[in-house]
């Protein structure tokens, strides 16, 4: 038994209506903007990273049965202690808490300005995150809610302002400015990067898995089929937005100048184009985007916790993850986001590399130590990629080649796959 079409296009859209948070609505617009004439190379850069290895994280976890199962292949403690950090860090400690801020930021701030109260945020998040527990009570059923209702919701507002952008005086796109002065393709590759759906990739498999066995795929070779389908569909919705944004982002540089954030472009773009309705219109954008990401979150996490703990049930972690989340997004969360920032950096660069042994798995599985030793040099490359974020910059740490684009992990990587060539099974 197979997916229909239309039962698949449903779940690819849930999909990518999980990936499609705050932070992919405000790079892609600054992209453009910063770019200029530049935008497609810098677009490609960006698509590459912040649509290509999130896709193929979806792939190989689905491939690989499972984040744990994946993890399990460097070390069964650090599939426990990696996986854990992965939970925390895109869940109650990070994502979910900044997908309420960031849509109180840009839906009720812009209309209340400085009557914009402590008080009236926390009851902005406790509706917010009530409308995102009801909804995520039931994560085999996030097909229907998320890709029939909010997703093509949310595509069509995005649509109105795309439409838009055919309705302007274009005075020509600008010359490539700030970190796009030089370098747009690198440039755009690192902004994909840093969107961090890589890591919430290797989270969604298993409520995408669950969405495709609640339509009757009992066996586990199509649901893994399936869920790689989801993934192309996903990816193809999430170039397309993105390519609209970097169009939107470049024609705002040209009309409204530049400015010191994503945000920052979207709001001078369709006040632009429709005045006070422009407003509504972008704060609705946000809030769904917001709440899909914070639903899909939960519903990860909860899931996983249930696992790790059976006798709390998945509602009660969801309902302990939501009031979590809550209680972070009114008091603490600039300070959680000083402890999660440096994790998520530290935990990146593992993610990108475990993903590609699972793609080369069939050719490198009679190596006994490839992961161990690959995984461990490129935990070690991101730690020391992580030291001037910290506050201990050394001279020496610069000389490692793409040290200064985030990337010196690299390096790391290479020379641990040609370690573990050197020590291949015996049979």
């Amino acid at each position: 038994m197979k997916l229909k079409k239309k039962e698949l296009l449903l779940v690819g859209l849930t999909l990518f209506s999980m990936f499609f948070g705050a932070g992919n609505l405000i790079f892609p617009p600054f992209l453009g903007e910063q770019a200029g004439q530049a935008s497609w190379l810098a677009a490609l850069g960006f698509i590459l990273s912040a649509v290509g290895l999130p896709i193929l994280g979806v792939i190989a976890v689905a491939k690989s049965n499972g984040l744990t199962h994946l993890a399990t292949r460097v070390h069964p403690r650090f599939a426990s202690i990696f996986t854990l950090f992965i939970y925390l860090s895109i869940g109650p400690c990070l994502a979910i808490p900044r997908t309420a801020s960031t849509s109180y930021e840009m839906t009720i701030v812009p209309f209340v300005g400085q009557y914009a109260t402590s008080l009236l945020q926390l009851i902005y998040s406790l509706v917010f995150f009530s409308v995102a527990l009801y909804l995520a009570l039931n994560p085999e059923k996030l097909s229907d809610r998320l890709g029939k209702v909010l997703c093509p919701l949310l595509l069509s507002l995005i649509m109105i302002i795309f439409l838009g952008c055919f309705f302007i005086d274009n005075q020509g796109l600008g010359v490539p400015t700030g970190s796009y002065s030089e370098g747009q393709f690198v440039q755009g590759f690192l902004d994909g990067y840093q969107t961090m759906d890589t890591i919430a990739a290797l989270n969604f498999g298993i409520i995408i898995a669950l969405n495709i066995r609640s339509k009757g795929i009992t066996d586990s070779k199509e649901v893994v089929i399936s869920t790689m389908k989801a993934g192309f569909i996903a990816g193809i919705c999430l170039a397309s937005v993105y390519i609209i944004l970097i169009i939107i982002g470049s024609l705002s540089g040209s009309v409204n100048g530049y400015h010191m954030n994503g945000a920052q472009t979207l709001m001078a773009f369709v006040q632009y184009l429709f005045k006070d309705m422009g407003m509504v219109i972008l704060g609705a954008i946000f809030f769904i985007a917001c709440l899909n990401t914070c639903i899909g979150l939960i519903c990860c996490c909860s899931e996983y916790f249930h696992e790790l703990m059976p006798k709390i049930s998945y509602r009660k972690w969801a309902f302990i993850f939501a009031l979590v989340s809550m209680l972070i997004s009114n008091i603490g969360l600039d300070m959680i986001l000083k402890i999660s920032v440096p994790i998520l950096n530290l935990l990146y660069p593992l993610a990108i590399i475990l993903i590609v042994l699972a793609f080369i798995d069939p050719w490198i599985h009679h190596y006994q130590y490839m992961y161990p030793i690959t995984v461990s040099l490129t935990g070690l490359g991101s730690f020391l990629e992580l030291l001037p974020i910290i506050g201990f910059d050394f001279s020496f740490l610069h000389k490692i080649p793409l040290f200064d684009y985030s990337l010196g992990w690299l390096l790391f990587s290479v020379i641990g796959i040609l370690i573990g060539l050197l020590f291949r099974k015996r049979v």
